[in-house]
């Protein structure tokens, strides 16, 4: 045996030991930045995502599936409008931050055996189904705001059911890697710049997608938006279009000269005026947003009659509920429910006129809703009926 010298004994003991994500690493995998580090921080970035968008996303489908014992305010008036910027923003952010989760960590998922035993076994299968909910929730989520429907499901409810699916493994997951976490990130690294370069053009890149889309939901930006699908202050009378009234079927219905609005239900008198009867109503402006669950609102100026006005015409109890019914023959959304908070402000409007014109037919001619803090879905255009309950 050939005894090594002190010196190089020493030198090997302060050598620093790699971290265990990469003692167990095919030979192939070369980079540190295959590490528990990095994977902790990106997975500290991409949970924070996750979790505000989850927040947000169940607001916006709590406002429109509301519990019978739900009320949602009507102020501030901005509220969906923010909650939904973000909601889209967080999601888009997080594109590159996943990419990166898992570039960083997918040797570990190359590695064999893939169970070492049933408790290893279930790990695994944790990460896969996180893995695979949040590429689903990714990649369907950008193809939503982009309005490209290749698949045959009805998004919005895929996307609320697998969001919990998510959110429950991404729990699990970080009650068992918490420890390691934590102790990796209080570390401090050797060799710690090439992590530092790493993890920054990461962020740099989840911030120039949050920048050149966010222009959909501040208008100030909106010349930076280049990759948003939407811009406010492009399409008919300065707002966007979602569903015009060729493709809703109610062209003829809207145009025709014996359009009347009718007030009926649990009412003391029921109405049926004219559109000259409306507009010889007193008008009332509000500045409110269009606000879509798709991350996009403008704002404008509405004109019309105050929809509390016309209820208290035909006598309407104050814990009355109305539902508002468009011209549409058929939809999901040809329906919206008014509850008390929202028809009792003074801003809810059946507006008539936008921008100081008249309605445009893909706007709604010749009466719509627009409420605050209403998602853009619930603001019925082309409105014929209000039923009081």
């Amino acid at each position: 045996m050939v005894r090594r010298p002190a010196v190089l004994t020493r030198a090997l003991a302060r050598r620093p030991v790699p971290p265990a994500a990469l003692t167990t690493l095919p030979e192939r995998f070369t980079s540190r930045l295959h590490d528990e580090r990095v994977a902790a921080w990106l997975g500290i970035a991409l949970g924070a995502c996750f979790l505000v968008a989850f927040c947000t996303g169940l607001v916006s489908h709590l406002m429109q599936n509301p519990a019978n014992w739900m009320t949602w305010p009507s102020r501030p008036v901005n509220l969906y409008r923010v909650t939904q910027g973000l909601h889209v923003m967080t999601g888009l952010a997080a594109v590159p931050l996943l990419l990166a989760k898992l570039w960083t960590v997918y040797p570990r998922l190359l590695q064999w055996p893939p169970a070492r035993s049933a408790g290893h076994a279930l790990e695994r299968l944790m990460v896969f189904v996180l893995v695979g909910g949040s590429l689903f929730q990714l990649v369907t989520g950008v193809m939503n705001i982009d309005y490209w429907y290749a698949f045959r499901f009805f998004f919005t409810t895929a996307h609320y059911w697998t969001a919990y699916i998510i959110i429950g493994a991404l729990l699990i997951h970080i009650a068992n890697e918490w420890a390691k976490t934590r102790r990796t990130v209080m570390t401090r690294p050797q060799d710690g710049l090439r992590r530092r370069t790493f993890l920054l053009t990461v962020g740099a890149a989840s911030g120039v997608v949050v920048l050149t889309a966010v222009g959909e939901t501040v208008s100030p930006l909106a010349r930076l938006a280049v990759l948003a699908p939407r811009r406010p202050g492009i399409g008919s009378q300065g707002l966007p279009v979602n569903k015009s009234a060729a493709g809703s079927g109610v062209t003829a219905l809207a145009r025709d000269p014996g359009w009347r609005l009718t007030v009926t239900g649990r009412v003391q008198r029921e109405l049926t005026l004219s559109l000259a009867q409306l507009q010889a109503m007193p008008m009332r402006t509000a500045r409110l947003p269009i606000a879509c669950v798709e991350g996009w609102s403008a704002e404008a100026t509405w004109e019309g009659v105050r929809l509390r006005d016309l209820l208290r015409m035909a006598g309407v109890q104050d814990d009355a509920r109305v539902r508002v019914e468009s011209l549409q023959p058929y939809g999901r959304y040809r329906t919206s429910e008014v509850r008390p908070p929202h028809w009792h402000d003074p801003l809810t409007l059946l507006a008539l006129r936008v921008n100081g014109e008249t309605l445009d037919l893909d706007h709604g001619y010749p009466c719509r809703l627009i409420a605050p803090n209403r998602p853009g879905v619930m603001q019925t255009k082309w409105v014929g009926r209000l039923v009081v309950a």
